[in-house]
């Protein structure tokens, strides 16, 4: 017994010292990590200066227009420098911003990103207020605020605009109110400008956030609105008339600002209306084309499909993001059809394979499958690419249709890597995503399937699995239309986006943006094929007037051409397209990864140029555990080899007690 002992308690003492080891690591070996919060003693500085988000969205049709606000108040005695990370919609287009000190207003300009950040050190050299505000990812953005005096009340007032596209019917309008905690495996010494946003302190799990937030939507329907619903907050509605609706949150909705805010809602009648919107400007004029699709057809033969389901099982996930994942994925690997061939690979700093090859899906594979879906308990880090790159080599029937679903919080750093990986490897596959929680990176999760062309779904309630499985399952059977074209005769169109347009398979519009020149004259065609039917829609240009309630389209084509630019030119192996990017920046005044906002106050108000850096914490987002905070050294292990070394502890034990028994017996007998 005694060396039973002896090898428990070796493999216990292994187990308490490996993470020390981690610990040890130099500075050269720590990743660039987010971190809790620890409160300083100092009660002069003033360690959440953001007191108050408030966000008015106006929806017009298809366009939304958002005026944000932040208050910045200093409410100790000393100077602070504050700076906040904050999210914004996948699809915004910001394209102004103005910093308020009291009675005095600067407009801010938009520059290279370079210059602005030199105007702003040197402002704050200067004891000069001003404020920078810097993209960097297209939903991730940080404000940097300058010589926050004790006692200011400092409003940031930021403007965006975004198209709202309806699938099925529905519109959707997502306000993010926080930047969950980014994996990075990039060392901290080595991590270029634009990723140190991740070193970012939060708030434990359960912690409300320290500002506050509020938001009011105004709705111009044109027809009346109905079903309108918000699942992520307690909301109150106002109605005018039937066409027109203001959202406001209703007085016991308390700390909202720890989870997205998604509000649905549907326009009399369950059809899209088709249509064409023109601008007329200065000097360019603009054009977008909303085409419905035809209706689902119902093919008597779908050919034979194979599933790979790439799975996020990391820290991140841990409890409620993963208990989510588990339910969609018993429901979309449960109903497979025998003829469907399927896959999982299992990620979090390294992958695993559920088999070197598709397997059938016979209900054997199946349950098997579910049981190591079940097994997981989630930790570690978030190594997406090495992920997908797995399920992209594995071999493949070429006769067969593949679709690649990736099941993510996707709270990762290295978002661009992931899309040219999945763009590089497309090979006739569709990719498709699934957001898990609360607060999921939208940038990564639509920008998955928009690589991959495919669909984007979004989950943040167990009950809601079923239903999304479901409707997964049903358009991804047979696609509602494809070998899409869109033809121009006598309307003079250019820079049109997209170039090419991907088979459809929501029952989601068409939408085509660009620009014309000329009169607004002749026709556009969309033509496509809908099962054995060929599909052909007609718009007379001349029929329609061009108006000045249109003129954010030259901000959203602007925005549609920098997500091409942007999303998918990346350090592996894409083109270097800074210079278009800040061209078109300047151009539109809009900001991007390379262009930012800068305002200074050009009156000296802090003299002496003394003043404390203030980084304000942020809380997880709800259901995020702080297993998705930390971690940041190279070589710390994964909590599976800790799981793994008590199992072999216990295995070791068991069998020296069998042994042990063994030889009492033989000696008594």
């Amino acid at each position: 017994m005694k060396a039973i002992f002896k090898i428990i308690l070796s493999l216990v003492a292994l187990f308490i010292f490996l993470p020390s080891a981690g610990l040890a690591e130099t500075a050269e070996d720590k990743t660039l990590s987010p971190y809790f919060f620890i409160k300083e003693g100092d009660p002069s500085i003033d360690q959440f200066p953001l007191k108050e988000t408030k966000a008015a969205v106006h929806i017009s049709g298809i366009i939304a227009d958002v005026v944000v606000t932040q208050r910045y108040v200093n409410e100790g005695s000393r100077p602070i420098n504050a700076r906040y990370v904050f999210p914004a919609s996948t699809r915004a287009a910001v394209y102004g911003m103005k910093m308020k000190i009291g009675d005095h207003i600067v407009i801010a300009k938009i520059q290279e990103r370079q210059a602005a950040k030199q105007a702003f050190e040197q402002a704050k050299k200067e004891g000069k207020s001003a404020s920078l505000l810097n993209q960097e990812r297209p939903n991730v953005f940080t404000m940097n605020v300058a010589n926050i005096m004790p006692g200011d009340k400092v409003d940031i007032e930021l403007r965006y605009t975004e198209l709202l596209i309806p699938t099925e019917g529905i519109y959707e309008f997502v306000y993010p109110t926080v930047v969950g905690p980014r994996y990075s495996s990039t060392p901290e010494g080595s991590a270029p400008e634009t990723d140190q946003w991740v070193k970012n302190p939060y708030l434990k799990e359960g912690v409300q956030p320290t500002s506050s937030f509020n938001i009011a939507v105004d709705i111009t329907g044109g027809v009346p609105v109905e079903d309108m619903a918000c699942a992520t907050h307690k909301i109150k509605t106002l109605w005018p008339n039937p066409s027109e609706a203001t959202i406001v949150f209703d007085d016991s909705e308390a700390d909202g600002g720890n989870r997205d805010f998604i509000l649905k809602y549907r326009l009399t009648g369950k059809k899209i209306h088709s249509g064409l919107m023109l601008y007329k400007g200065e000097d360019e004029n603009f054009f977008l084309l909303m085409v419905q699709p035809p209706q689902r057809i119902q093919p008597s033969d779908i050919p034979p499909r194979e599933y790979i389901f790439v799975v996020d099982v990391s820290g991140s996930m841990y409890g409620f993001p993963l208990d989510i994942s588990k339910a969609l994925l018993r429901n979309l690997i449960g109903k497979l059809r025998s003829t469907d061939q399927f896959n999982v690979v299992l990620f979090s700093g390294r992958s695993s394979l559920m088999s070197p090859s598709s397997v059938p899906a016979t209900q054997n594979n199946i349950d098997n499958a579910i049981r190591v879906i079940d097994g997981q308990r989630g930790g570690g880090g978030t190594e997406l690419c090495a992920a997908l790159q797995r399920a992209m080599s594995l071999p493949r029937n070429e006769n067969v249709s593949r679709s690649v679903i990736v099941i993510t919080d996707g709270f990762i750093s290295a978002e661009k890597e992931a899309l040219q990986l999945i763009r590089e490897n497309l090979n006739n596959t569709n990719v498709f995503s699934f957001g898990i929680g609360t607060s999921v990176n939208r940038y990564l999760i639509e920008g998955v399937a928009h690589a991959g062309q495919g669909e984007t779904f979004i989950v943040t309630k167990p009950e809601e699995a079923p239903k999304l499985a479901e409707k997964f399952r049903n358009y991804i059977a047979s696609p509602l239309l494809t070998h899409i074209a869109v033809t121009f005769d006598g309307f003079k169109a250019f820079d049109v986006e997209p170039v090419k347009i991907p088979d459809m398979f929501a029952e989601r519009p068409i939408v085509v943006i660009g620009k014309w020149d000329g009169n607004p004259q002749g026709e556009i065609t969309v033509t496509g094929t809908s099962g054995e039917n060929k599909f052909l829609q007609t718009f007379d240009v001349a029929g329609v007037a061009p108006s000045e309630k249109n003129a954010a389209l030259r901000q959203l084509w602007a925005r549609k051409m920098l997500t091409d630019l942007s999303d998918f030119s990346t350090q592996c192996g894409g083109t270097d397209n800074k210079e278009e990017i800040v061209n078109l920046g300047i151009k539109y005044n809009l900001l991007t990864a390379h262009t930012s906002f800068i305002a200074v106050h050009e009156i000296v108000r802090n003299p002496e140029a003394q003043s404390q850096d203030v980084t304000q914490p942020l809380p997880l987002p709800s259901g995020v555990s702080n297993f998705a905070v930390g971690g940041g050294t190279l070589n710390t292990p994964e909590p599976e080899f800790y799981f793994l070394l008590i199992m072999a502890a216990l295995i070791i034990s068991g069998s020296a007690f069998k042994t042990k028994r063994r030889l009492t017996k033989r000696h008594m007998a």
